[in-house]
């Protein structure tokens, strides 16, 4: 019998419970937004998704929810945070009715085991019935819809089912859904969030308010098994459908493998067997436009079982692998088909996940706990002596200690525990003062806490290529030092551990007053003084002097900069700024990302007010109001794009030539030009305004690099050697009529961490090159990128900031 619809919601259960009909009948989706109506101005399907189906809207998601749930007494809904756009993101708690209220007493018998884990572990082996927390992660990429589609029908069986595998499944779990993880994403139909951030590539960051909200969940429940729901991975016209990990080599050495692997593999081919023991219920659908048979898969693509590398697990910025370092066993699981078919994929999947934890969780939390032990006993037995240290010391400037400060803060926030001195000490005959922040490594996430704030590797031999980046380190590319204390070094230091950090700034003396060049906090107090119509200038060593006596207003601000600002004596040269206009050029989601997003954001964290203009805007309208051109990411952004591209592109050759003539007009009137990264140089060749050629190492090379860094207006704050950071490396040739103001360093080991096979030519080639007739900057390093390279930020405000030529 069909059930009625009335605006978008069902009569009786919302959304169809499959195993309660699966005996009787095929498995069969019912259309769930029928007459439905938007609050937003939502997207119906995705142009780079091969398949689209009538996916339940973001807009649908908190009546679906109370539908689904109204009749029980199982569930939890919550409003947890905010994307970034401001739409509510959904937590979902289910799990018994006896443990429904218990939440607190769950979590905090899971906190024993960072206290007292070999007790934690007998208590277990006593206590089997412990339900243990699972994490399901819906749709972090918005185009990946049929994760929250998976989600909601989880839900609504877990909230409402009685059958025996429901039952037993709540009764050894609690089930926490993050419902809609990137609500901007659904809206939109793109990949990434409303500040064009790729959630999945922000875990080592924390940097958008949707990975907060997620690390807040980890870390609050600890879940023994992660799962992270996308799309869309197929073997057209082949047998092996979807991926779900563990990953090919190479695995980030922080992590304790031995003990993922223990179950890891075995929990795959369980969600693998679920799905196979299903697939004749599929409907295959879109069996002519996707070429998969659901009918005739045999199998699932496991990573780590069916390929030698490419999908790889080393860096911690993807969430499942994040994950992994709260002990979760983490899976990424990669449906099929955009269509309901790929929501009934993962559902199964899910199950199968479900049903093997159920049967093996005693073990399993077991050996979770055992990583816990690992770090609290300083004990790694598969790790090299002295791979770990025994601490880091984290020293803090008196004048800026605001990258410290940040790092400290992310560090807490992200479960790690650090501790003050409290008494001044010494090491390697530099002596500390009480106060210094110290990470002593004998912690439960102390692979956590290392691979931040180790150096990295060099990892370029290991495998040909990398699936992301290769390198992160905190203290190199946010600007703070990480002294490492060797595990066999003498070092017994009185410690008392950190809750939160907060440091005012102070504004010393009568004025005027100079502000060091020394931070993104810094350039950030400079330009708000600026817009506040307070006299800044520009020394020649890349310094800010207020020339003005101290008032409420400029107290204010320097208070909640963190700086410490002195008197001192403005110098004669110094050069007066002005409010400028920054308009940086807006790839709207060419190849599913928006390459300018971590440059805008490293702008507007800069304290600058930057407006975006799509290629097409500039084309039309030029850049009249505009003081500083910025380019950062795809050169195709200049170009006429075809297919699912063609809206972020130009629409025909003669836009091509007006945008061209429209920029190049703008610089010949004396407008400020920047190009960040390779590709924004290649576009800036295009575009005929650099006589420069473009070097690559390729886009399958990334890292941190040594840079020599000149003494210029574009380096100012930088010593020589210092840290840069490169995705697709870019190096110059043809430099005549060019200033180089920085290199990479014209040594071997110029390349610090990473991967970049090949580089040999780049070694002590030009990285920063300033034309001498006209104010056109190329940087080849990414400066801006992904809100993650604070370090790099000053590059753009001294560009911003240097004087024409």
């Amino acid at each position: 019998m069909k059930k009625k619809v009335f605006a978008g919601v069902l009569c009786g259960s919302l959304l169809y419970s499959p195993f309660a009909v699966m005996a009787e009948q095929p498995f069969q989706w019912h259309n769930v937004n029928v007459y439905e109506t938007t609050a937003w101005d939502e997207k119906d399907e995705s142009l780079f998704n091969s398949e689209n189906y009538n996916f339940v809207k973001y807009s649908q998601i908190e009546s679906t929810l109370k539908e689904a749930t109204k009749n029980s007494n199982r569930v939890q809904i919550e409003k947890r945070g905010v994307s970034s756009a401001g739409h509510d993101m959904f937590v979902v708690t289910i799990s018994d009715r006896q443990s429904k209220g218990k939440y607190g007493k769950y979590q905090a018998i899971r906190k024993q085991m960072f206290k007292n884990p070999g007790k934690a572990q007998d208590f277990i082996e006593k206590h089997p019935d412990l339900k243990i927390p699972v994490m399901i992660n819906g749709s972090i990429h918005g185009t990946e819809f049929a994760g929250t589609d998976s989600v909601l029908h989880l839900i609504e069986r877990f909230a409402n089912d009685n059958d025996e595998a429901t039952k037993q499944i709540l009764k050894d779990h609690i089930l926490v859904f993050n419902v809609v993880a990137n609500p901007d994403g659904r809206i939109d139909a793109t990949r990434f969030n409303g500040n064009g951030i790729d959630l999945n590539r922000d875990f080592i960051t924390r940097s958008q308010p949707e990975t907060r909200q997620m690390v807040d969940l980890i870390t609050e429940w600890n879940p023994m098994v992660f799962l992270d729901l996308h799309g869309y991975v197929k073997q057209r016209n082949g047998t092996r459908q979807g991926l779900i990990e563990p990953c090919t080599p190479p695995h980030n050495p922080n992590y304790e493998y031995d003990l993922f692997l223990n179950w890891a593999v075995d929990q795959a081919e369980a969600m693998e067997s679920e799905i196979l023991a299903n697939k004749d219920t599929y409907e295959n659908t879109n069996l002519e436009v996707s070429g998969v048979d659901y009918h005739k898969m045999t199998g699932v693509r496991i990573p780590i079982r069916d390929q030698s590398e490419g999908w790889d697990d080393y860096p911690p910025i993807f969430t499942p692998m994040y994950a992994m370092y709260h002990g979760a066993y983490g899976y990424t699981l990669e449906t099929p088909t955009n269509d309901w078919d790929g929501v009934k994929w993962m559902y199964d999947a899910v199950m199968g996940a479900l049903k093997f934890s159920s049967e093996n969780k005693v073990n399993m939390v077991k050996d979770q706990i055992e990583m816990f032990k690992r770090g609290i006993q300083f004990d790694h037995p598969y790790h090299d002596k002295g791979f770990f240290p025994k601490a880091y010391i984290l020293p803090a400037d008196e004048t800026d200690p605001t990258a410290t400060e940040k790092a400290v803060e992310h560090l807490i926030a992200n479960d790690i525990a650090v501790s003050q001195s409290q008494e001044s000490f010494s090491f390697d005959g530099k002596t500390y003062p009480k106060g210094t922040y110290l990470v002593e490594m004998d912690q439960p996430k102390a692979g956590l806490a290392n691979t931040m704030l180790w150096d990295g590797q060099d990892i370029s031999n290991d495998v040909s290529s990398m699936y992301d980046i290769s390198a992160w380190s905190l203290p190199e590319l946010w600007g703070f030092e990480a002294i490492e204390v060797p595990e066999d070094r003498p070092f017994n230091v009185h410690t008392k551990q950190v809750k939160q950090v907060h440091q005012d700034g102070k504004l010393i003396g009568k004025g005027p007053f100079v502000v060091p060049n020394t931070s993104v906090k810094a350039v950030k107090l400079v330009n708000s003084l600026i817009q506040e119509g307070y006299t800044v200038k520009r020394g020649d060593n890349g310094d800010f002097y207020i020339d003005s006596v101290a008032s409420p207003v400029m107290r204010k601000l320097v208070k909640e900069s963190g700086l410490q600002v002195e008197s001192a004596s403005v110098p004669k040269d110094a050069n007066l700024l002005e409010p400028l206009n920054v308009t940086i050029l807006k790839d709207g989601g060419i190849g599913k990302g928006q390459s300018h997003a971590g440059t805008r954001l490293a702008l507007e964290r800069l304290g600058f007010k930057v407006k975006e203009m799509t290629p097409r805007e500039v084309a039309s309208n030029g850049l009249a109001d505009t003081d500083v051109f910025v380019y950062s990411g795809s050169s195709s952004m200049i170009s006429v794009l075809s297919g699912a591209n063609a809206e972020f592109g130009l629409e025909s050759s003669a836009q091509v030539q007006q945008l061209r003539e429209n920029i190049q007009s703008f610089v010949n009137n004396g407008g400020k030009y920047v190009a960040v990264g390779a590709q924004a140089s290649v576009a800036t060749e295009r575009l005929g305004l650099s006589t420069a050629s473009v070097q690559s190492g390729g886009r399958n090379s990334n890292g941190i690099v040594l840079v020599d860094y000149q003494s210029s207006d574009l380096t100012a704050g930088y010593e020589s050697t210092d840290y840069g950071f490169v995705y697709e490396p870019a190096w110059y040739r043809n430099t005549e009529g060019y200033s180089v103001a920085a290199t990479y360093k014209n040594s071997d080991d110029f390349f610090y961490a990473g991967h970049w096979r090949n580089r040999t030519a780049a070694q002590g080639q030009p990285v920063i090159l300033k034309d001498q007739t006209k104010d056109v900057t190329l940087i080849g390093l990414e400066a801006g990128f992904r809100d993650h390279t604070d370090f790099l930020y000053r590059l753009l405000s001294n560009a911003i900031y240097s004087e024409s030529s």
